[in-house]
């Protein structure tokens, strides 16, 4: 069996850095759009919970803001048959501050 997930869609807010007992992690929403419209002719989106690993989430953190477009390869992961979450392994700059990445 595999678990993979992969996503294109829009930061939907400023990534979050979170410390607890000397751990970080970072999380954002992703904004997805749809390819089809709804019954009122709108392409609809939808809006999920992505955790990143340690090192992706620096550099997302460090690189990416709000509205910027990236690629998302990862998987798919629950606590105790709960939400399910998205868990980002890997992480596409599509429009960002690349000429910064550049640079380093």
């Amino acid at each position: 069996m595999n678990n993979h997930v992969m996503l294109i869609g829009k930061i939907y807010n400023d990534v979050e850095k979170i410390e607890v007992n000397d751990q970080v992690t970072y999380q954002l929403m992703l904004n997805i759009s749809r390819n089809f419209k709804n019954q009122n002719g709108v392409y609809e989106t939808d809006v999920l919970p992505i955790d990143l690993t340690n090192y992706v989430g620096s550099k997302v953190f460090q690189y990416c803001k709000k509205n910027d477009l990236i690629g998302i390869r990862g998987r798919l992961e629950s606590k105790e048959g709960n939400l399910i979450k998205v868990v980002a392994e890997k992480v596409t700059f599509l429009s960002s501050n690349r000429e910064l990445l550049n640079q380093k």
